[in-house]
């Protein structure tokens, strides 16, 4: 089995001695995405909904850049950092999944920068 290492074109630069995504054989896992402006590159310090959305964005560029797509997810990490932003989260992250459900963990967690209220990270299943 070989490793690939996923660092996605016009992507967040990773904030620390990570890969944003690995390619194990079929599996894919990427790395805790958090609410990164893409084009500058900095937090997008904002509402819990907007900030979810932006991170889903995130998690699907890594997936992109490794052949996969939203649908191939099978479990997804959320951390946030208010539990209490739950609902918000979840209408947003209802609607990035539409039908395709895949197993979920949601947990509260404290970040690095005040200003993060989520973070995501997921393995996917995408055979070659």
């Amino acid at each position: 089995m070989s490793i690939e290492r996923i660092i996605p074109k016009g992507g967040a630069t990773p904030r620390g001695p990570y890969t944003p995504g690995i390619r194990a054989g079929d599996f894919i896992y990427v790395s805790g995405q958090g609410p990164i402006d893409p084009v500058s590159d900095v937090l997008v310090v904002t509402d819990v909904a907007t900030q979810t959305r932006l991170t889903l964005e995130n998690v699907e560029r890594v997936l992109d850049a490794a052949g996969a797509a939203r649908t191939d997810i099978v479990k997804v990490s959320v951390f946030l950092r208010d539990i209490n932003d739950f609902a918000k989260m979840n209408t947003v992250y209802a609607e990035f999944f539409g039908e395709h459900k895949p197993a979920r963990t949601t947990i509260e967690s404290k970040f690095h920068k005040a200003d993060m209220l989520v973070e995501v990270d997921c393995v996917a299943y995408k055979p070659r």
